[in-house]
């Protein structure tokens, strides 16, 4: 919107701008639609409806940012196919696994000595099957990435530059030049 006519106009564009003090406005200024008239009396006229409003760029840059974060990067594509199969690999060594140790300490074939005081055969024997699924498991895997994508996008956007998903993670380090651009100074 363009003021047309006010005289000593303060507007508070601290929704918008993230600015703490209102901004002394004069007639031919830019005032975004939606911001706080502090004193005053205001007449505009809108210069942008619709899709091409400041309410509405910030709705499209939210969007964006969303679907950002529910795209996939190929590493975790990567893993989940990885998981498809290891997954019951990784059940059919825990069993055994499990079953070894158990059936190990019931027939003595291995020393009671290595039997901790405060455990039997199938306490140890289920201390190694479960130490095979959780070393072997790939959830580890597969939360690592979607970690590091999710933590990634929250440190960029806490310093104002939105990352595009994994994607655009992972041919970051074919960046030889970066140009960043305020969207806020077009309105």
């Amino acid at each position: 919107m363009e003021l047309l006519h006010g005289d000593k106009v303060h507007v508070n564009e601290s929704m918008i701008t993230r600015e703490a003090r209102p901004v002394a406005k004069k007639k031919g200024d830019v005032v975004i639609g939606g911001t706080l008239n502090e004193n005053g009396v205001l007449h505009v006229q809108a210069t942008r409806v619709g899709s091409e409003s400041v309410l509405s760029q910030i709705v499209r840059l939210v969007e964006f940012v969303e679907s950002a974060q529910m795209a996939k990067a190929p590493v975790q594509k990567f893993a989940h196919r990885i998981s498809k199969y290891f997954v019951p690999l990784v059940i059919r060594f825990h069993c055994p696994t499990w079953l070894l140790w158990y059936m190990g300490g019931k027939l003595s074939w291995y020393p009671k000595s290595w039997i901790p005081p405060s455990m039997d055969s199938f306490q140890l024997a289920l201390q190694f099957g479960i130490s095979v699924m959780a070393i072997a498991y790939p959830c580890a895997l597969g939360l690592a990435t979607t970690t590091a994508v999710m933590v990634d996008n929250g440190v960029g956007a806490s310093q104002g530059v939105l990352i595009k998903g994994g994607q655009a993670l992972e041919s970051a380090h074919k960046v030889s030049l970066t140009v960043f651009y305020n969207f806020l100074t077009t309105i």
